[in-house]
């Protein structure tokens, strides 16, 4: 008597097909990585179901208050951020502090980056990123649920 073997069939994600949420997240007194992890997870869809790694399933997320944002250990002393030209010698190392008074949505977005994958889709992913230093933000008709801590 011959067996009969069932076949489970894979679904894959298509790009046109995903559905696409935006999820606020107040970053107020929150770790710099830990934060940049939870944003990388939901950038990349990794929280759905549907997560194909080569196709764009996250969402959208809206990041607000970044400039109250902290670091642990000493690395609010010693972590620099490079900056170079292209030319000899036009290397620049901008210290942590002086990053966070100037830009502080740039120290998260670096964090972030770093996590997502390199090449034109983590540069997509990126793109639905959007940091602001304070508490207003202008996407409120895209209705951004707030994010759990």
């Amino acid at each position: 008597m011959a067996r009969i073997k069932y076949q489970q069939s894979t679904t894959f994600a298509k790009p046109g097909e995903v559905p696409r949420a935006w999820w606020l997240i107040d970053a107020n007194g929150q770790t710099l990585g830990r934060l940049a992890t939870r944003i990388a997870t939901m950038l990349r869809g990794k929280h759905k179901p549907m997560y194909t790694p080569y196709v764009d399933t996250g969402d959208f997320v809206v990041v607000v208050n970044a400039k109250s944002l902290k670091v642990t250990g000493n690395k609010a002393q010693q972590k620099n951020y490079p900056q170079y030209s292209g030319y000899p010698g036009g290397l620049k190392l901008v210290p942590y502090a002086r990053m966070m008074e100037t830009h502080p949505d740039r120290i998260l977005q670096h964090a972030v980056k770093g996590m997502l994958p390199p090449g034109p889709l983590g540069r997509r992913l990126l793109e639905k990123l959007k940091i602001y230093p304070g508490a207003e933000h202008p996407h409120k008709a895209q209705v951004p649920q707030p994010l759990g801590a």
